[in-house]
């Protein structure tokens, strides 16, 4: 991991504990089980992103609180050697989730979309499908990507995009042995 990463489920916990909120009250805000939040927090799994917007609309805060980032202008440029990736995941039994992120928009204030760049790795296990509200719009840079909306399932190839309502339970993972890179934009 780079000194640069962001521990993502590290400041959920320590955001949710400085609340007062336990991960039973969590738990029921989010609809997630105690389990889950837990391996979250103990950097154990990775979770989607909107898992992610989840919990951040569940303790009623900004979603880039929990990347570190301080809305603070009215425009954004990230360069792309100043961009931070959120730590990568595998749990200690070398199960591997497969995901990292990096914002492509962490200074701008009152933003409605959170744009990110963001890896999916070979994953020794599929995710489960989520839903959350909001709408996603997926690019794909690199890669072959599944993308699984209730009972539909397709594979997105380099150049191809999709944008979807993500109250529709959905799963992204990557499809081969090795890496695949896309630009999420979500708007909750």
């Amino acid at each position: 991991m780079n000194s640069g990463d962001i521990r993502v489920g590290e400041n959920i916990k320590e955001i949710r504990e400085t609340m007062g909120l336990s991960l039973h009250d969590l738990a029921a805000k989010t609809g997630f089980s105690t389990a889950l939040l837990s391996q979250i927090e103990n950097h154990l799994i990775s979770p989607p992103l909107g898992a992610i917007m989840n919990i951040a609309r569940a303790m009623n805060i900004e979603i880039g609180r929990l990347f570190n980032q301080q809305h603070r202008a009215p425009f954004t440029i990230v360069r792309k050697n100043e961009r931070q990736e959120t730590s990568r995941v595998a749990s200690k039994e070398g199960v591997r989730y497969g995901y990292a992120y990096e914002s492509l928009a962490p200074e701008k204030v009152n933003r409605k979309m959170e744009p990110f760049l963001v890896t999916l790795e070979p994953a020794s296990k599929k995710g489960v499908p989520y839903n959350h509200d909001g709408e996603e719009f997926l690019f794909v840079l690199e890669g072959r990507v599944e993308i699984q909306l209730g009972d539909f399932s397709d594979i997105l190839e380099p150049g191809d995009s999709i944008y979807y309502d993500s109250t529709v339970p959905h799963r992204v993972s990557c499809v081969d042995d090795v890496p695949a890179q896309i630009i999420a934009v979500i708007h909750a």
